[in-house]
Protein backbone atom coordinates (compact mmCIF):
# COMPACT_ATOMS: atom_id res chain seq x y z
CA UNK A 1 0.00 0.00 0.00
CA UNK A 2 2.58 2.47 0.98
CA UNK A 3 4.80 2.03 -2.49
CA UNK A 4 1.16 2.60 -4.02
CA UNK A 5 0.99 5.79 -2.80
CA UNK A 6 4.65 6.94 -3.34
CA UNK A 7 4.15 5.85 -7.27
CA UNK A 8 1.50 7.87 -6.93
CA UNK A 9 3.30 10.87 -5.59
CA UNK A 10 5.87 10.51 -8.48
CA UNK A 11 3.78 10.16 -11.13
CA UNK A 12 1.63 13.27 -10.01
CA UNK A 13 5.05 15.18 -9.41
CA UNK A 14 6.48 13.91 -12.77
CA UNK A 15 3.02 14.89 -14.70
CA UNK A 16 2.69 18.21 -13.12
CA UNK A 17 6.45 19.20 -14.09
CA UNK A 18 5.53 18.91 -17.92
CA UNK A 19 4.94 22.00 -19.23
CA UNK A 20 3.04 22.15 -22.40
CA UNK A 21 2.91 24.11 -25.69
CA UNK A 22 0.97 27.30 -25.87
CA UNK A 23 1.07 30.40 -24.83
CA UNK A 24 1.53 32.60 -20.93
CA UNK A 25 5.64 31.97 -21.93
CA UNK A 26 8.38 34.68 -22.30
CA UNK A 27 9.20 33.16 -25.67
CA UNK A 28 9.46 35.31 -28.94
CA UNK A 29 9.94 33.72 -32.32
CA UNK A 30 10.69 36.31 -35.21
CA UNK A 31 9.53 34.26 -38.18
CA UNK A 32 11.06 35.14 -41.48
CA UNK A 33 8.89 33.61 -44.73
CA UNK A 34 11.04 32.88 -47.40
CA UNK A 35 10.81 31.94 -50.71
CA UNK A 36 13.59 30.37 -53.14
CA UNK A 37 15.78 32.48 -50.06
CA UNK A 38 14.12 35.72 -50.52
CA UNK A 39 12.18 37.40 -47.87
CA UNK A 40 8.40 37.77 -48.05
CA UNK A 41 7.11 41.36 -46.72
CA UNK A 42 4.11 41.87 -45.44
CA UNK A 43 2.00 43.93 -47.88
CA UNK A 44 -0.78 46.82 -47.21
CA UNK A 45 -3.89 44.95 -48.69
CA UNK A 46 -5.29 42.73 -45.36
CA UNK A 47 -5.44 39.52 -47.80
CA UNK A 48 -1.49 39.59 -48.06
CA UNK A 49 -0.29 40.54 -45.09
CA UNK A 50 2.43 37.92 -43.97
CA UNK A 51 0.70 35.59 -41.39
CA UNK A 52 2.41 32.66 -39.15
CA UNK A 53 -0.13 30.24 -37.99
CA UNK A 54 1.16 28.37 -35.09
CA UNK A 55 -0.31 24.89 -33.95
CA UNK A 56 0.69 24.04 -30.23
CA UNK A 57 2.80 20.28 -29.55
CA UNK A 58 2.68 19.68 -33.26
CA UNK A 59 5.41 18.51 -35.07
CA UNK A 60 3.69 17.92 -38.58
CA UNK A 61 1.10 20.33 -40.69
CA UNK A 62 -2.37 19.46 -39.37
CA UNK A 63 -3.91 20.70 -41.95
CA UNK A 64 -3.86 23.97 -44.30
CA UNK A 65 -7.20 25.52 -42.71
CA UNK A 66 -6.29 28.34 -39.92
CA UNK A 67 -9.12 26.76 -38.11
CA UNK A 68 -6.71 23.98 -37.52
CA UNK A 69 -4.12 26.40 -35.69
CA UNK A 70 -4.39 27.38 -32.08
CA UNK A 71 -3.00 31.16 -32.99
CA UNK A 72 -2.35 32.82 -35.70
CA UNK A 73 0.08 36.01 -35.45
CA UNK A 74 0.39 39.16 -38.36
CA UNK A 75 3.09 40.64 -39.97
CA UNK A 76 3.07 44.57 -39.83
CA UNK A 77 2.97 46.21 -43.04
CA UNK A 78 6.41 46.31 -45.11
CA UNK A 79 8.43 44.03 -42.47
CA UNK A 80 9.93 40.53 -43.62
CA UNK A 81 9.43 38.72 -40.42
CA UNK A 82 6.35 37.95 -37.99
CA UNK A 83 7.28 38.36 -34.13
CA UNK A 84 5.50 35.79 -31.83
CA UNK A 85 5.19 36.84 -28.49
CA UNK A 86 4.64 34.83 -25.31
CA UNK A 87 5.21 31.27 -26.16
CA UNK A 88 6.53 28.73 -23.64
CA UNK A 89 8.41 25.74 -23.76
CA UNK A 90 7.26 23.49 -26.21
CA UNK A 91 6.91 21.79 -29.84
CA UNK A 92 5.29 24.05 -32.13
CA UNK A 93 4.48 23.82 -35.93
CA UNK A 94 4.54 27.36 -37.90
CA UNK A 95 2.41 27.51 -41.17
CA UNK A 96 3.40 30.81 -43.03
CA UNK A 97 1.62 32.51 -45.50
CA UNK A 98 2.03 35.67 -47.37
CA UNK A 99 2.52 37.09 -51.03
CA UNK A 100 5.42 37.08 -53.22
CA UNK A 101 5.03 40.80 -55.07
CA UNK A 102 8.06 39.28 -57.66
CA UNK A 103 5.52 36.47 -59.17
CA UNK A 104 2.88 37.85 -58.12
CA UNK A 105 1.79 35.38 -56.07
CA UNK A 106 0.10 33.64 -52.64
CA UNK A 107 2.80 31.34 -51.05
CA UNK A 108 2.69 29.15 -48.16
CA UNK A 109 4.82 26.21 -45.81
CA UNK A 110 5.96 25.71 -42.78
CA UNK A 111 8.71 24.28 -40.06
CA UNK A 112 8.34 22.47 -36.64
CA UNK A 113 10.51 24.00 -34.19
CA UNK A 114 11.07 23.03 -30.66
CA UNK A 115 11.46 26.10 -27.72
CA UNK A 116 13.46 24.66 -24.82
CA UNK A 117 14.25 27.48 -22.78
CA UNK A 118 11.89 29.79 -20.35
CA UNK A 119 12.97 32.95 -21.95
CA UNK A 120 14.58 33.24 -25.49
CA UNK A 121 14.27 35.14 -28.67
CA UNK A 122 14.45 32.15 -31.68
CA UNK A 123 15.01 33.46 -34.92
CA UNK A 124 13.88 31.16 -37.90
CA UNK A 125 13.21 30.95 -41.45
CA UNK A 126 9.79 29.55 -42.38
CA UNK A 127 10.20 27.90 -46.48
CA UNK A 128 7.24 28.78 -48.28
CA UNK A 129 6.42 28.26 -51.99
CA UNK A 130 3.58 28.78 -54.52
Amino acid sequence: MKQKIISSLVMIILLSSCKKAGLGGDNIIIAYPQHHGKSIFSQSTPNYRDTIYVKFNATELPSTNPKDFDKAFIGEVGKNYVQINGLQIGKYFLYGVGWDTTGPYRVSGGIPIELKQLTAKTIINVPVTE
